[in-house]
């Protein structure tokens, strides 16, 4: 594995391999505390972060490594220096590069001009660092991932996309409901069925949480704004209105289902405080995850297998 950007460019056997080992990282943690000795990890932040910043840089110290954090103001990407001279300077003095950026064509190109190993922290167009960690906190629930029914509910963004394909990696099935207009990219649902023809992945796109929510057994929302729409938060605010989970929706879910979201949540939109705060709801779990299995991805593409 020379990158890692999308779910979908992952096999199904690496898609595994990289659960097994973040489950193995998570378990013991002391036996990976020097595989990444001497190795430096240059995170690009071009969006804000919280659990991006702290798993990467605490997850590079504790494998033995460092990072160095370059905020917006440092490099200004396409405007005070081309994607391609800032590649070409950085693999000369880092052995990985992490970039948290908008529009996900920066990462490809950067993936492209340097020959050191590019992870995707989030781009406008996918989020495929929470979406393994995700399927990593599923499988700690709900170990057959197979005969798994995932609910998203909300808006079909990076989160939803990299969620679809991971599901179609796992063979699980995939319920999506959002308003009319705010569907998953179609060109992305082609991909990951085509991804899943043989796992017996089944994706399900609605406009109705009731219907999607159905004997799930797990089901999934995130915030109706993402970064860079704000202008549209009072417009999404009533559009996504009858899209909120809450404790009348989760009760049409399967009786052990649990709840997820990638944060920050906007609690009393998206989600009510009493199913974020509920025995049902794993967010801070999947939240842990992001270390593991971000760690897990900094070492297989290191070569670093066990």
């Amino acid at each position: 594995m020379d990158n890692f950007l999308s779910i979908h460019d992952l096999s199904i056997y690496q898609f595994h391999e990289l659960l097994d080992l973040s489950g193995q990282v998570k378990a013991q943690p002391q036996r990976f505390r020097e595989k990444l000795k001497d190795k430096v990890l240059a995170m690009i932040f071009e969006k804000p972060s919280l659990r991006t910043r702290m798993t990467f840089e605490v997850g590079m110290l504790q494998l033995g490594g460092q990072a160095v954090y370059l905020g917006p103001s440092d490099i200004q990407l396409g405007q005070r220096e081309s994607t391609y001279d800032v590649g070409k300077n950085l693999e000369r003095w880092v052995d990985m590069i992490m970039i948290r950026t908008f529009n996900h064509q920066i990462a490809v190109d950067l993936a492209e001009y340097t020959r050191t190993p590019v992870i995707n922290a989030l781009t406008d167009s996918l989020h495929p660092c929470q979406g393994m960690a995700d399927f990593l906190t599923i499988k700690e629930r709900h170990h057959n991932l197979a005969d798994l029914t995932l609910a998203y509910i909300g808006d079909g963004n990076n989160v939803c996309h990299s969620l679809i394909f991971a599901a179609a990696k796992a063979g699980s099935r995939m319920k999506v409901a959002t308003p009319p207009g705010y569907e998953p990219d179609p060109n992305i649902v082609k991909k990951a069925e085509e991804d899943g023809a043989d796992t017996g992945f089944v994706v399900e796109v609605s406009n109705d949480p009731d219907e999607a929510v159905r004997e799930a057994h797990a089901v999934y929302t995130d915030t109706w704004t993402s970064m860079g729409q704000e202008a549209e938060t009072k417009e999404r605010a009533h559009i996504f209105a009858h899209f909120q989970v809450n404790s009348d929706l989760m009760a049409k879910a399967h009786s052990k289902a649990i709840f997820m979201h990638c944060l920050p949540a906007h609690r009393g939109e998206e989600v009510t405080d009493e199913v974020i705060d509920s025995p049902q709801s794993v967010v801070f779990d999947q939240a842990e995850n992001r270390l593991h299995f971000q760690k897990a991805i900094m070492l297989l593409l290191m070569g670093i297998k066990k």
